[in-house]
């Protein structure tokens, strides 16, 4: 029988949920146990594709093309999934069902209901992953904090799961704060217990709390919890601060939360193994070599909007036994070639990400000016390759209106721009979603990084590399190191004479891992550590 745990979020938001449900995925996974994470988010829109980046931080993209939220991200990176469209689901994608299946009269006239006709539909979801991957344990993070009116559907549903598949195969895990009140020098209990107290009246009575504190917990205010909260002394775990996420598993298991949930689940006791992640644990936190990159962007004030990008920089760190600094500037501010000059003298390479809109792309261009001019070690992230694209346009080939039809309509020399079969779709309709295969050109930088002819990454784009301007482009010297077979669409740019140039049409940080980084990651670098 598979077994459920639900993790929920009290006292404020932003704790870690989606760390501590990727956490207990990789403990669990350690014990031999197949897993599988997903993510319920309570907001009306049908995925975070066309928010804000400030608003919702990165959307993250799987390999059938969803846009779910970046959570799937941690999620995929902790266990080493593969996750899909059934992984995430919103409070839109619930109510759009309900709505169409009203409309076609599968409830045969009936009122329809937020109990039972929405629970049911999130159960449906909740179920999904069970019937598509046979999976051991099924993890579920609610996404936002008990109390909030808007995801009341979802707790109700996780509360009729324990009569769906049978009480002894949930396990129901709240994640709170312990605050510290610093003038006091005291651990507050009280929000906790109030949070807890909320749940319970909501019909839902936690197996396990998971307290984020910033100094460790007393025996006596673990036993108070345990006493007020109605839960098993072993079962209140300390999530004491860590000094950075991939040491949580670790701290979470050494607390005793895989034996806990082992228990709770009546799963056979199962030693974990987790060596290989203490291992690229080690190798994180003692580098032996350290790298200053800027990374230039337009969504630079809220961090979380290039997550899966630092974090694969990370990764690549950690492949070069190298920490990664990173110097967060935004495009706006290279406002000339000189201001560009000071801002990047000192980096020892720049990435561009991806991004949508005018806003500080010429900014972008003149980085990638000063990456290819200062034999730079340069990375272009979907709109970072098309950056490198326009700008060898304008400064080698002498285009200066060169542009993308994104930014200006009216360019004669639009080398990036939408493909004929795209216009005329709404917005998200247009874009080249998920996974896509690229046939990579023999003796380039991108096939010694991945070692293969034909590779894929994952794509999230609407706007293309111009294959009118293909011819011209290449003679001027670019290089198109890998192109996808079924469309003929350019996927890899690199810069000749360049000791490490190159732009992606893809998002590779999706696929990277802490303990496997991706190739062009991990040989940019190994291309600034040269410089």
């Amino acid at each position: 029988m598979t077994k459920y745990i639900f993790v929920t979020g009290g006292v404020v938001s932003g704790l870690g949920k989606g760390i501590a449900a990727a956490s207990i995925g990789l403990i669990l996974k350690s014990r031999g146990l197949k897993v599988v994470n997903q993510k319920f988010d309570p907001y009306l829109n049908i995925d975070p594709g066309t928010m804000n980046p400030f608003q919702h931080g990165e959307v993250f993209v799987t390999d059938d093309g969803a846009e779910t939220d970046l959570d799937l991200g941690h999620y995929e990176r902790f266990t080493d999934a593969v996750l899909s469209q059934s992984n995430n689901t919103t409070s839109g994608r619930v109510y759009e069902t309900v709505l169409k299946n009203e409309r076609e009269g599968l409830y045969h006239g009936g009122t329809v209901q937020v109990i039972p006709n929405v629970t049911d539909e999130i159960l449906r979801r909740m179920l999904l992953s069970t019937k598509e991957t046979g999976a051991d344990v099924i993890i579920t993070e609610i996404g936002g904090t008990v109390g909030d009116i808007e995801s009341l559907p979802f707790i109700e549903a996780i509360r009729q799961m324990k009569y769906e598949v049978g009480e002894e195969n949930t396990c129901y895990i709240h994640l709170t704060l312990i605050p510290y009140l610093n003038k006091a020098k005291e651990l507050k209990t009280k929000p906790t217990q109030h949070s807890v107290k909320e749940l319970q009246e909501l019909g839902i009575k936690p197996d396990i709390l998971m307290l984020r504190t910033e100094i460790p917990l007393p025996e006596a205010t673990r036993e108070r919890l345990a006493l007020f909260c109605n839960v098993d002394t072993d079962c209140v775990i300390q999530n004491l601060n860590a000094a950075s996420i991939y040491e949580v598993p670790l701290n979470m298991e050494k607390e005793g939360l895989g034996d806990a949930v082992c228990k709770i689940l009546g799963i056979d006791e199962r030693k974990s193994d987790l060596e290989d992640w203490a291992k690229m644990v080690n190798v994180f936190e003692n580098p032996t070599h350290h790298v200053k990159i800027a990374l230039v962007g337009k969504y630079i004030e809220l961090h979380d909007a290039y997550l899966s990008v630092v974090e694969s920089l990370t990764h690549g760190g950690i492949a070069n036994q190298a920490s990664v600094e990173i110097d967060w500037i935004d495009s706006e501010t290279l406002v000339d070639d000189e201001t560009t000059k000071k801002r990047l003298k000192d980096a020892d390479g720049i990435i561009v990400p991806g991004g949508f809109g005018e806003r500080g792309i010429e900014g972008m261009i003149r980085a990638a000016k000063y990456a290819r001019l200062n034999k730079l070690p340069y990375f272009g992230i979907c709109l970072g390759m098309q950056i490198m694209v326009i700008e060898w346009a304008r400064d080698v080939l002498g285009w200066a209106d060169a542009h993308s039809t994104e930014i200006n309509k009216e360019t004669k020399h639009p080398v990036i721009d939408l493909m004929p079969d795209q216009n005329g779709k709404i917005l998200g309709g247009t874009l080249r979603l998920g996974k896509f295969d690229c046939k990579v050109k023999a003796g380039t930088l991108t096939e010694k990084a991945y070692g293969s002819s034909i590779i894929w990454e994952r794509h999230r784009h609407r706007y293309e590399f111009n294959n009118k301007f293909r011819k011209e482009l290449e003679e001027s010297g670019l290089i198109i190191a890998g192109v996808n077979p079924e469309r003929d669409l350019v996927e890899i740019v690199e810069a000749p004479d360049h000791p490490w140039m190159l732009g992606g049409q893809f998002h590779p940080e999706f696929k990277s891992r802490p303990n496997k980084a991706g190739p062009l990651f991990r040989d940019f670098i190994a291309a600034t550590l040269k410089k």
